[in-house]
């Protein structure tokens, strides 16, 4: 969730009192006896205006980590949200659109995964006999992703680190993944990003960014792109070959999110 995201959030939760409550949803305004048939997150969720039980899910899923990011009380890093149980996008399996790429032989050399989670992803492609590095901003998912590999007998690289200081890797790529984190970037970190992916990747090296599009309905969680956004954001020594749509996997709609698949290629050593 970006910081857009996050005034937004706060912003609908500043009117959810006892007041914006329903009063089919709030038994003890009725009755003025307590009662607890009605779970709070069904109360929040009608507070909120929100009528669809998978959105409402999102919702709760969202606050949970938001909680757990803001008070620090479970983990020394606040932002790590693997400390507290499994995220919403963790769903102990790669990505099903990662893997058809992956089956459809789209992926060479040296391949990094940037917000590699727990590793699913890189230890497929690592047990394809290629050489894969996950990179991951949070220190639990990373040591999760280790043990992966080593209970799997899978050879893989891991390394905590930020998208935006991908230069410590000292080295190169082949193929990028970004399953996930495009749609968390704030506007102004765009350029960022692809600077630094810029220094990562070989002339010639593919990019294969997975994120929410504009296809799934305005709600809680990462925000939705469109593919003008994509392009926008892409131009100068990049070239976009293709931006499909798919579907992103997730631990909250058995059917997936709305996605784009977008395939870049770096056509310049450096980025002007």
């Amino acid at each position: 969730m970006d910081g857009l995201e996050l005034y937004d959030l706060a912003r609908r939760l500043m009117y959810i009192s006892s007041d914006a409550i329903p009063d089919r949803m709030d038994p003890q305004r009725q009755s003025g006896v307590p009662d607890t048939s009605v779970p709070i997150d069904e109360q929040l969720a009608a507070a909120a205006g929100i009528e669809d039980p998978a959105e409402a899910k999102e919702l709760i899923a969202t606050l949970e980590g938001l909680e757990r990011r803001l008070s620090g009380s479970v983990s020394p890093d606040p932002f790590d949200w693997y400390t507290a149980g499994t995220p919403p996008w963790d769903t102990g399996r790669p990505q099903t659109a990662i893997r058809e790429l992956a089956e459809a032989g789209a992926f060479r050399g040296r391949v990094l995964d940037i917000g590699c989670g727990t590793g699913e992803n890189v230890l497929m492609i690592a047990a394809l006999g290629l050489t894969a590095t996950g990179f991951d901003l949070s220190g639990t998912a990373i040591e999760t992703a280790q043990r992966k590999s080593h209970e799997r007998g899978v050879k893989a690289e891991f390394a905590v680190g930020n998208a935006f200081e991908l230069d410590a890797l000292d080295r190169r790529f082949d193929t990028v993944i970004d399953s996930g984190l495009f749609h968390a970037l704030t506007d102004p970190n765009r350029p960022r990003y692809t600077e630094n992916l810029a220094a990562v990747m070989s002339p010639g090296a593919n990019l294969y960014v997975l994120c929410y599009s504009d296809s799934h309905p305005p709600g809680p969680g990462p925000r939705r792109i469109t593919e003008a956004e994509i392009r926008e954001t892409f131009t100068t020594g990049w070239q976009i070959a293709s931006i499909e749509p798919t579907t992103l996997d997730n631990n909250i709609y058995p059917n997936g999110i709305p996605a784009w698949i977008a395939t870049i290629t770096r056509t310049a050593a450096t980025q002007d």
